[in-house]
């Protein structure tokens, strides 16, 4: 696989990723999703025999390249939870080395931060373990980081202890790999609404998502 091929699959997945997809022309132009993907693992499995040809420039310019590419998709899955009901609701924050599992139900805003294997809360989450954004609440979030939107903090931790067991992802499994199986994430939402409903919040959860950090 040549330097050149594998930049033009990454740059097509950036242009996939964005509203130009909805071009007709443009989609023409292009390799499906499926397929650009397909090629990336191909790259990745290739390993050291793929990279051993290249120069340190080539090297440098691949990792330049995806991480402008990292940090286009990170943005744009950020906003998957973005246009919930209720509107007047800021954005959470999204925790880093962690996700947010978010929902509606009856016109309020639902979110439950997590961390990946390893790292725990800086406070104690176990009552507390989902925060509301709601006419109730003025629109705001109920945090105890007060004056913003941040739901919590992830640091590393060897024995995560503050919050419930549900609150982590499993070990080789963090938000990404999570949100990269339909199944998983599916899982880590009725968890959730399960628990919301334990805890007295009646009513079928609308605007259900999992961004991660």
């Amino acid at each position: 696989m040549a330097l050149q091929g594998t930049l033009i699959w990454l740059c097509s997945l950036a242009a996939l990723s964005s509203s130009a997809v909805q071009d007709e022309t443009f989609s023409q132009n292009c390799s499906s999703q499926a397929q650009i993907l397909e090629h990336l693992k191909e790259a990745v499995e290739c390993g050291d025999k793929l990279s051993s040809a290249w120069s340190s420039q080539e090297t440098a310019t691949l990792l330049l390249t995806m991480k402008n590419l990292t940090d286009t998709l990170h943005r744009q899955q950020l906003k998957e939870c973005k246009g919930a009901d209720p509107k007047s609701c800021p954005e959470a924050e999204v925790p880093e080395n962690g996700g947010l599992a978010c929902v509606s139900v009856f016109n309020k805003r639902y979110c439950k931060p997590l961390c990946n294997n390893g790292y725990d809360f800086a406070f104690m989450r176990r009552s507390g373990f989902y925060n509301e954004c709601s006419r109730e609440t003025r629109y705001r979030w109920q945090s105890m980081y007060v004056g913003g939107n941040k739901l919590a903090v992830c640091n590393k931790e060897s024995f995560p202890v503050a919050g419930l067991n549900t609150a982590y992802f499993p070990k080789d499994q963090d938000c990404l790999t999570t949100k990269s199986s339909a199944q998983l994430q599916s899982s880590v939402i009725n968890v959730f609404t399960a628990e919301l409903k334990l805890a007295g919040v009646q009513g079928d959860p609308e605007y259900a998502c999992l961004v991660c950090g």
